[in-house]
Protein backbone atom coordinates (compact mmCIF):
# COMPACT_ATOMS: atom_id res chain seq x y z
CA UNK A 1 0.00 0.00 0.00
CA UNK A 2 1.48 3.45 -1.26
CA UNK A 3 2.52 5.48 1.50
CA UNK A 4 2.48 9.20 1.36
CA UNK A 5 3.88 11.89 4.23
CA UNK A 6 3.02 15.42 4.45
CA UNK A 7 6.07 16.75 6.46
CA UNK A 8 5.78 21.25 7.75
CA UNK A 9 8.55 23.06 8.77
CA UNK A 10 9.42 26.29 9.32
CA UNK A 11 12.65 27.59 7.95
CA UNK A 12 14.44 29.62 11.54
CA UNK A 13 15.31 33.08 11.04
CA UNK A 14 17.99 33.72 8.62
CA UNK A 15 18.25 30.14 7.64
CA UNK A 16 15.79 30.04 4.72
CA UNK A 17 17.89 29.72 1.66
CA UNK A 18 20.03 27.41 3.53
CA UNK A 19 17.16 25.28 3.93
CA UNK A 20 16.84 25.27 0.89
CA UNK A 21 19.95 24.27 -0.53
CA UNK A 22 20.30 21.48 1.90
CA UNK A 23 16.70 19.96 0.74
CA UNK A 24 17.58 20.32 -3.07
CA UNK A 25 20.41 17.90 -2.81
CA UNK A 26 18.95 16.02 -0.83
CA UNK A 27 15.64 15.57 -2.63
CA UNK A 28 18.15 15.14 -5.80
CA UNK A 29 19.60 11.77 -3.58
CA UNK A 30 16.64 10.74 -1.91
CA UNK A 31 14.53 10.26 -5.35
CA UNK A 32 17.00 7.31 -6.59
CA UNK A 33 15.97 5.39 -3.32
CA UNK A 34 14.36 2.06 -3.80
CA UNK A 35 10.98 2.55 -3.71
CA UNK A 36 10.54 6.52 -3.79
CA UNK A 37 7.75 7.89 -6.06
CA UNK A 38 8.26 11.94 -5.08
CA UNK A 39 10.27 13.83 -2.65
CA UNK A 40 9.69 17.34 -3.38
CA UNK A 41 10.02 20.15 -1.07
CA UNK A 42 7.36 23.54 -1.70
CA UNK A 43 7.86 26.79 -0.06
CA UNK A 44 4.87 28.85 0.98
CA UNK A 45 3.53 31.93 -1.07
CA UNK A 46 2.35 33.68 1.39
CA UNK A 47 4.71 32.89 4.40
CA UNK A 48 8.22 32.42 2.57
CA UNK A 49 9.98 30.49 5.87
CA UNK A 50 6.96 27.81 5.83
CA UNK A 51 7.76 24.69 3.48
CA UNK A 52 5.77 21.74 3.07
CA UNK A 53 8.19 18.15 2.07
CA UNK A 54 5.65 15.91 0.05
CA UNK A 55 6.85 12.28 -0.24
CA UNK A 56 5.59 9.48 -1.62
CA UNK A 57 6.67 6.01 -0.97
CA UNK A 58 5.71 2.21 -2.57
CA UNK A 59 5.04 0.90 0.65
CA UNK A 60 5.61 1.46 4.72
CA UNK A 61 9.08 -0.65 4.30
CA UNK A 62 10.37 1.47 1.29
CA UNK A 63 9.78 4.36 3.88
CA UNK A 64 11.18 2.41 6.95
CA UNK A 65 14.60 1.93 4.58
CA UNK A 66 14.52 5.25 3.85
CA UNK A 67 14.28 6.35 7.07
CA UNK A 68 17.13 4.21 8.59
CA UNK A 69 19.14 5.36 5.86
CA UNK A 70 18.86 8.98 7.05
CA UNK A 71 19.70 7.62 10.50
CA UNK A 72 22.49 6.55 9.37
CA UNK A 73 23.77 10.11 7.58
CA UNK A 74 23.60 11.79 11.17
CA UNK A 75 22.06 14.63 9.49
CA UNK A 76 20.39 17.05 11.92
CA UNK A 77 18.42 19.71 10.20
CA UNK A 78 17.13 21.00 13.74
CA UNK A 79 19.39 24.12 13.61
CA UNK A 80 17.81 24.88 10.15
CA UNK A 81 14.00 25.01 11.37
CA UNK A 82 11.88 27.10 14.13
CA UNK A 83 10.36 24.50 15.70
CA UNK A 84 10.21 20.86 15.00
CA UNK A 85 8.40 19.38 12.03
CA UNK A 86 4.69 18.27 12.04
CA UNK A 87 4.64 14.88 10.21
CA UNK A 88 1.03 13.58 8.77
CA UNK A 89 0.96 10.10 6.96
CA UNK A 90 -1.88 8.97 4.65
CA UNK A 91 -2.10 6.40 2.38
CA UNK A 92 -3.41 5.47 -1.04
Amino acid sequence: MTVRLVVCMEAASGKRQELVEVFASLCHSVRDESGCQQYELFQSTERPDQFALLERWVDQNALDIHSELLRERGLDLSSLRARPVEVEKYTE
